[in-house]
């Protein structure tokens, strides 16, 4: 019986040795040409429509608030909300018909707004909510911002809709290709704050046992929709997010809507928005989502100078977008002035997110492998796979982080090789570097093989 099994287990051996030879160096060439879908800097609407020729290729992504009062038309008996999505959808569609994807945030509060009602500071609280005896709303001047009225944070159905509104907007746009990103959260703007108004949890601000539950609750319905909070969640004085350990363990973004401004770092004697980077996520929470947010305003020329070469306040973009992590910031006013130019505005966003590069590529004349890395500053939030024609790796890029390596394995040969994505437009394409000499390739081969001695030495 043993001469038999030691047949087989030489047999085995060689098979595998055959298998392991049977993967011969593929040569390939691609590169990157523009910035890649769901990264870069953003635009409005407003003005991504107005400047379309000229930046319209510079971004892939554009951003607008959005308002639940729009889209909610009432509340059954049973408590099923009532809908009408016309109004978000037609957001969806003037974006994505210029081959953009939309980053939306929902929000309840917005100073001096007239967007609900044409009055200054109305919320945006549905209707069917503030016609209830048991709900009210308070109201702040609010000498910073303008004129502001206030959900009512005590009133359960508030909270309840809340909860509700998030797990019927997963369910009908998880898998829209003209959704980016979601960003999420409470006061001013949805950033996490009410500043100049007296803050009273669980009155004009939720409670942290509501914000807990709310962590918690997105945590279980966006699992496909990329979102986000404000880095101002880090701030204890509002949000339980940085002394809860369970909820810092949940997988979110981060947005930053007065990035690079005079005192946001540390070093700058200032640093509340670098703290609160780091409380919110410990500096680690751009693996698992998205991190972005908006150019300071505050100062009228901060987001028209961020893209000078010569940086803003000590630090240029690119040194910033790669310390946090960027996927994305808005930029909206940086056209308006000298510096941002169509071809910076252009580096600035490929400045941004993941970069793909093919380091090796191989057939055995059924199937394609490649080693894939990320030379980008942040990973990919969705899925998308390398495919040869309609065959696609059952590997997802989803996840891979810059300076890591994967193996992607496609069940398919011919050089058509090409990454393809359910999450982006027709219009869009994820690209990737390679440079994969097959002579140069099979003479490095061949030198390893042979062994070649050098100085009295073999080469391995």
């Amino acid at each position: 019986m043993r001469h038999p099994l030691l047949l087989a287990t030489v047999l085995c051996a060689l098979l595998t040795a055959c298998e392991a030879q049977a993967w011969k160096p593929m040569e390939l060439k691609s590169s990157i040409t523009h910035p890649q879908p769901m990264t870069g800097l953003v635009l409005w609407p407003g003005e991504a429509r107005q400047r379309h020729q000229t930046y319209g290729e510079t971004i892939q992504l554009e951003f607008s608030y959005c308002l639940p009062c729009k889209v909610v038309k009432g509340c059954r008996d049973d408590g099923t909300i009532e809908y009408d999505w016309s109004w978000f959808d037609s957001i969806l569609d003037d974006v994505s018909s210029r081959g953009h994807q939309l980053i939306a945030r929902f929000r309840y509060e917005y100073p001096s707004s007239r967007d609900v009602d044409g009055n200054r500071g109305t919320t945006a609280v549905p209707d069917y909510i503030k016609q209830r005896d048991d709900y009210s709303e308070t109201f702040a001047d609010n000498p910073n911002d303008g004129p502001t009225w206030y959900a009512d944070w005590s009133n359960a159905e508030l909270q309840r809709f809340t909860l509700q509104f998030y797990t019927d907007f997963a369910k009908r746009y998880a898998h829209d290709a003209r959704l980016a990103f979601l960003e999420a959260g409470f006061g001013h703007w949805s950033e996490y704050h009410i500043y100049a108004t007296p803050l009273e949890l669980g009155k004009n601000f939720p409670s942290k046992a509501f914000q807990k539950e709310f962590f918690e609750h997105m945590s279980t319905v966006m699992t496909d929709i990329p979102w986000a909070v404000s880095v101002d969640a880090g701030d204890s004085h509002y949000s339980p997010v940085p002394d809860d350990s369970t909820l810092l363990a949940l997988r979110f973004g981060a947005f930053d809507d007065s990035f690079m401004h005079k005192g946001h770092e540390l070093s700058s004697g200032g640093g509340f928005n670098e703290r609160c980077w780091q409380h919110i996520g410990k500096e680690a929470c751009w693996q698992t989502g998205p991190c972005g947010g908006e150019i300071s305003y505050y100062s009228r020329n901060d987001q028209k100078s961020f893209l000078s070469p010569d940086g803003l306040y000590g630090h240029t973009w690119e040194e910033q977008a790669a310390k946090y992590h960027i996927t994305f910031m808005i930029a909206n006013d940086a056209p308006r002035g000298g510096i941002a130019t169509p071809e910076r505005f252009r580096e600035g966003s490929m400045a941004t997110g993941y970069r793909f590069v093919v380091k090796k590529c191989e057939t055995n004349g059924a199937a394609t492998r490649l080693l894939v890395t990320n030379e980008g500053i942040a990973p990919i939030y969705r899925d998308a796979w390398f495919a040869v024609g309609e065959t696609r790796s059952s590997t997802s890029l989803r996840g891979l982080l810059p300076g890591e390596e994967r193996w992607v394995e496609i069940p398919a040969k011919g050089s058509n090789i090409h990454i393809v994505s359910d999450c982006i437009l027709p219009q869009q394409t994820i690209e990737f570097e390679a440079n994969i000499n097959l002579k140069k390739t099979l003479f490095l081969r061949n030198n390893r093989t042979t062994g070649k001695k050098r100085n009295g030495m073999a080469t391995p």
